[in-house]
């Protein structure tokens, strides 16, 4: 599978140097695993959005520099042209590796195999038999199998699971994102073992988050950069929800129509009172570009880009009214010194899993337990 005419290891080095000094990689023996693992095996092919909004299909062969880039690839799209899968930037994947604090001899699992990449990196730092990885798509596990040096193990299966027969893990990474911890991961994972996974109760709402397992529990912060990953899917493929756009009652506001994607902890903070379900995008109302909230019961709301005297127009619609909630978590956030993500604190047990700030202000997570 390596194509021994390539001068792929030229790219691997400059990606490794790259990655050290951007401060993502100071681990020599993951350097030496940057640097000797083709990452162009694990993505012969990509995909590049167009100018008109579509795909093109490039062989990584073609452009090894590109491959070699500290920049996240699109690996799989389903057929209604929407992203199943990638491949991590690498310069994350490397800094949520360092983060799990990884000696000789411990044992990892992780959720989400993808293209491979990671656990190849995985088990050129720990071996074979230290490392485990599980994805919901059969296609790539088998794909993933043929390209990983040595013989790891890989299983088809629903990642929320984890994978009891092979537990306790010294540590559990997830290069996906989930709603709420999953409890087998908690219970997989040894007392004093790592858990780092995106956690999102709502979609775009969250970030990475390093836990520790304790007593019956887990307790842990966000890291202080922001990280976002693909959600974890219990089964191939995926769904979504319409909501028809009926009444609405109009307004002004002055909190940016972009909020969800420009101030991403005040939407997060959001996310506990909008609900675990949103569809959030732009629209373009009377050709006017706005953006859009939607939620399951019927609730909606738009607010124009365009400001007059630096206020947005505002229209909403349905049971609730979602743009006060977004508002609402703005003045919190600013009333609270705008915190970053290290100001976050995140508790697991039976009974519930719980987000909180400073020790103060603190959030049920719905996905958890009830």
């Amino acid at each position: 599978m390596i194509h021994p005419g390539l001068e792929w290891k030229s790219h691997a080095a400059r990606l490794a140097d790259d990655l050290i000094a951007a401060g993502k990689l100071t681990d020599p023996r993951l350097a030496d695993a940057v640097r000797e693992t083709p990452r162009h095996v694990f993505v012969p092919a990509y995909h590049r959005q167009t100018a008109d909004g579509g795909w093109a299909e490039h062989r990584s062969t073609d452009d090894l520099a590109a491959v070699y880039a500290n920049t996240a690839l699109i690996t799989a799209l389903t057929p209604e042209r929407a992203v199943l899968s990638s491949s991590t930037q690498p310069g994350l994947m490397t800094r949520m590796i360092e983060s799990l604090q990884l000696a000789d001899g411990m044992r990892v699992l992780e959720i989400g195999t993808g293209t491979g990449y990671n656990a190849a990196l995985l088990t050129h730092l720990l071996g074979e038999r230290n490392v485990f990885s599980i994805d919901i798509e059969p296609g790539l596990v088998e794909l993933a199998r043929t390209r990983i040096p040595g013989r790891p193990t890989l299983v088809t299966g629903d990642g929320a699971q984890g994978l009891p027969e092979h537990a306790p893990f010294d540590a559990i990474i997830a290069t996906c994102a989930v709603p709420a911890i999953p409890w087998p991961w908690i219970d997989q994972v040894r007392p004093g073992g790592v858990i780092l996974a995106d956690l999102k109760p709502a979609p775009g709402a969250g970030s990475l988050v390093r836990l520790t397992r304790q007593g019956d529990g887990a307790e842990g912060r966000f890291d202080p950069t922001y990280a976002a990953f693909m959600d974890l899917r219990p089964a191939p493929g995926t769904a979504g929800f319409r909501v028809e756009r009926g009444h609405a009652e109009y307004r002004t506001t002055d909190v940016d129509p972009n909020t969800p994607w420009t101030s991403l902890v005040t939407w997060f903070i959001a996310s506990f009172d909008l609900g675990s379900e949103i569809a959030y995008g732009y629209t373009f109302p009377e050709g006017s570009a706005a953006s859009s909230i939607a939620t399951p019961d019927g609730s909606w709301a738009e607010i124009t880009l365009a400001a007059e005297n630096g206020r947005h127009a505002v229209a909403e619609g349905g049971p609730r009214r979602l743009w006060r909630l977004v508002e609402e978590a703005h003045r919190l956030w600013t009333d609270l010194g705008c915190p970053g993500w290290d100001r976050f604190g995140f508790t697991a047990t039976p009974q519930a899993q719980t987000v909180s700030l400073d020790g103060g202000h603190s959030w049920r997570v719905t996905g958890g337990p009830e």
